[in-house]
Order: C-alpha cells, then sequence, then structure tokens
C-alpha cells in the first residue's frame, strides 16, 4: 500500500514539476482558482446507494496516437522493422478514449522510467453526448 501512495507521490511531484518548468518557460502567470463550493442539497441515501453502484464499474481508458487504414494485404506484409504512417503529425496531442469515447486530449509525459499521459483538454459533457447521438 506504502508503494502505491509513494509510486503517486512521485508521479505528482514530477507532473508539478513539469507544469513549474512549462510556467517559467512560457512566461505564464501563476493564477489563483476559487474554491468549488458544495452543493447546498445533501444527497440522499438513495442518491449515495446509485452513485456507490457505479464507482466500481471498471472501464477501459485508452490512449490513441493515430490511426491508420491499410489493405489485409499490406497488413500480412508487415513485420518487424515495418513502420505504418499514422494520421497524425508529430507533436499532436493524443486522444485519451473511455470505453471508445473520446474524452480528452492529452501530451505523453515519462516518470521513473514510466509512460504517463498529461491531459491538456476534456471534451465537455455536453459535447460527449452529442457525440453519442
Amino acid at each position: 500500500m506504502s508503494t502505491e501512495n509513494d509510486d503517486l507521490s512521485m508521479w505528482d511531484e514530477a507532473l508539478n514539476e513539469q507544469a513549474e518548468a512549462r510556467e517559467a518557460a512560457e512566461g505564464a502567470e501563476k493564477v489563483e482558482l476559487e474554491e468549488l463550493e458544495e452543493n447546498d442539497t445533501p444527497i440522499s441515501g438513495e442518491e449515495q446507494r446509485k452513485l456507490d453502484a457505479i464507482l466500481d464499474i471498471p472501464v477501459t481508458i485508452s490512449m490513441e496516437v493515430g490511426r491508420s487504414n491499410i489493405s489485409i494485404r499490406n497488413l500480412l506484409q508487415l513485420n518487424q522493422g515495418s513502420v505504418v504512417e499514422l494520421d497524425r503529425v508529430a507533436g499532436e496531442a493524443l486522444d485519451v478514449l473511455v470505453n471508445g469515447t473520446l474524452i480528452a486530449h492529452g501530451e505523453v509525459v515519462v516518470v521513473n522510467d514510466k509512460f504517463g499521459i498529461r491531459l491538456t483538454d476534456v471534451i465537455s459533457q455536453v459535447e460527449r453526448i452529442k457525440k453519442l447521438k
């Protein structure tokens, strides 16, 4: 358990360092945000049970670097060292998908020899619902 907490704190530290370095490089000004206020209406017991029921549902989160359409003939000819051209430009943000639905864009970060992703743009709920229809 402490190893998991240590890993999380290392991620937090690394992400904070990268954010500070980016702010310094861009000359960005640090802005204090207002704290979110609690909703005045407390959650009822029934609402809490409904919320608890969905919080443990596993979902698949994936990061997509890019896509390519190729014929089956070309697919079968792929071997070690083959290069497949993707539909993205180098340095372009990755797509973050949850169960195949785009929820955000992000950039790759490396912390202690492990890959991670920093979210740079989160798709609004309204936009996600529009894409479902």
